[in-house]
């Protein structure tokens, strides 16, 4: 279970280290964000699986967007009320049919309880999509 988090930080950190490209400007730009200790990375864009998972960049129109987002839950019980905490992974699905060009997205998470939530919002932080979450465990 700690070898799960430990890898996730690695790839994080290692995927830090190297810049962003550039955003296309005949692209729209979907960036990732959730809370503090939590990861929320891009998966898939129309089915497709993406190399990297820090952002997502799409042509104009319609897309799908699939991602993973990790979190650590306190599963209490045990013989003194405490336990490990388990990291949960859910796999989130958002679907937005009117992606435009040279404009920026932002993907937020956030955990609710052994589930998760995320939304799509545009540059003014209009809600557009919410997400669908396909499914979550310790996997």
């Amino acid at each position: 279970m700690r070898y799960l988090g430990l890898l996730s930080s690695v790839l994080v950190l290692s995927a830090c280290a190297s810049p962003l490209p550039s955003p296309d400007p005949s692209q729209a730009w979907v960036e990732l964000r959730s809370n503090a200790g939590t990861l929320l990375m891009a998966d898939r864009l129309d089915g497709q699986r993406l190399n990297d998972g820090r952002y997502f960049q799409v042509p104009a129109g319609a897309h799908e967007l699939q991602a993973r987002f990790q979190f650590e839950v306190n599963s209490g019980g045990g013989q003194d009320g405490l336990s490990e905490p388990r990291q949960v992974t859910c796999e989130i699905r958002i679907r937005h049919d009117n992606f435009v060009a040279g404009q920026r997205y932002r993907l937020e998470a956030r955990p609710m309880q052994m589930k998760a939530q995320a939304w799509l919002y545009d540059a003014q932080r209009n809600v557009l999509a919410r997400s669908k979450v396909l499914r979550c465990g310790t996997f």
